[in-house]
């Protein structure tokens, strides 16, 4: 049963003008961090505490959940807890600092709040099974030089080796690094991604007071946890180009928006990145790859599939397409992310819907022939999902 939403403070619970990145997250988190040891609280609540929507306030929950900075509570309806990270999370919503300059060219007083005890990283010691990622599903780890990849990701993180994990969406990179790193602090990257959404901005709180929200990438160097830059080719270079100093020996970086603020980076820090060559405008450049000394391939694991049970007759058809795709024929291929997908559509559609969904998915341009592998599997012809007439 959910707890009593706890007091909050006015500046948190006041709506203000058009929250900036990561604002509500810190919001959210500070009302969890605020609520009594091991209780927990709906979206609904915090919602109601922040005054603001249950499915933004729902949205932060999850993102909070997905980076450890929160627990899911499993049962109805859906609620959330603290965890041993809420705390520094929360701090981000209640630093303060002089209001950015207007038409004077002053610059902002810089304002460090005091850094959080780095978390130790974790054991480097051979994984022996399943690793719990912290949406609560189960990461089987596979072998990378001899080794789990969880242990060879953490090894790296240990000898300060940045590793840069490429391969085609869905085929599961995202899940190796969650599950080799329970500290992780993740940006999604894209290309609107801005200097402001890694190292934080001003914002103006309902009050009038000017706060100083500190973004990702120095949560990160301050708390000695690992950095996730995931879809890294697709921010502009320029905006990248602030990790860099933090990678290399220098370990810091100069906020200029907040007047100068050096950030030094604690140990056990590190950074990690996510890279999808077939994506529209991801481009790695040599700046970039020159800082990510181990490049790692990431493929799907057919194997692990017919081990997850997913209909042999999918993954067939997927490994027959994968050949076609590395023979140059086609671009495209399922990844463990479209079987998975087609096992649940067909448990709530059936399998002739999961497989027209299959062909459905493909890009236009190899459509004709994905849909001629699955005929050839299925024993008859498949169309891609779509509405009949009128009932």
């Amino acid at each position: 049963m959910s707890a009593p939403v706890p007091s909050t403070p006015t500046a948190l619970s006041t709506p203000a003008s058009r929250l900036r990145n990561g604002q509500l997250r810190a919001m959210v988190a500070r009302v969890l961090a605020d609520a009594p040891a091991g209780s927990t609280l709906t979206p609904r609540a915090i919602a109601r505490t922040l005054n603001r929507s249950s499915g933004a306030v729902g949205n932060a929950c999850r993102t909070l959940a997905a980076r450890g900075d929160a627990e899911v509570v499993p049962g109805s309806p859906l609620a959330y807890r603290a965890s041993s990270t809420t705390s520094s999370v929360a701090a981000t919503a209640i630093i303060t600092g002089t209001p950015p300059p207007r038409k004077r060219r002053t610059k902002p007083i810089a304002t460090a709040p005091t850094p959080a005890a780095p978390a130790p990283p974790p054991s480097t010691a051979a994984v022996t099974g399943p690793v719990m990622r912290p949406n609560g599903m189960a990461y089987h780890p596979r072998r990378l030089s001899g080794m789990p990849d969880v242990t060879a990701l953490r090894k790296l993180r240990e000898a300060g080796v940045a590793a840069l994990l490429y391969g085609p969406p869905g085929t599961g990179k995202t899940s190796v690094v969650e599950a080799a790193f329970p500290d992780l602090v993740t940006v999604q990257g894209d290309g609107d991604t801005t200097v402001a959404d890694l190292v934080g901005e001003y914002t103006q709180t309902g009050d009038g007071r000017y706060v100083f929200v500190h973004g990702p990438l120095v949560r990160a160097m301050r708390e000695g946890r690992t950095l996730f830059i995931d879809d890294a080719t697709l921010i502009p270079p320029t905006v990248l180009a602030v990790v860099y100093p933090a990678m290399d020996g220098r370990r810091q970086i100069v906020i200029k928006a907040n007047g100068g603020e050096a950030v030094d980076a604690a140990p056990g820090f590190y950074v990690v990145a996510g890279h999808n060559p077939g994506v529209h405008g991801a481009v790695l450049t040599d700046a970039l790859s020159s800082r990510f000394s181990a490049q790692i391939h990431v493929s799907t694991d057919y194997d692990l599939a017919t081990q997850l049970k997913i209909d042999k007759r999918a993954v067939t058809i997927a490994r027959n397409l994968a050949t076609r795709q590395s023979n140059g024929e086609i671009g495209w291929a399922p990844q463990l992310r479209e079987l998975l997908a087609f096992q649940k559509i067909a448990s709530v559609l059936g399998v002739d819907a999961a497989a027209g969904n299959l062909v459905g998915t493909a890009p236009e341009e190899d459509r004709d022939t994905v849909a001629t592998v699955v005929r050839q599997v299925f024993g008859a012809p498949v169309t891609p999902l779509a509405l009949g007439p009128r009932i």
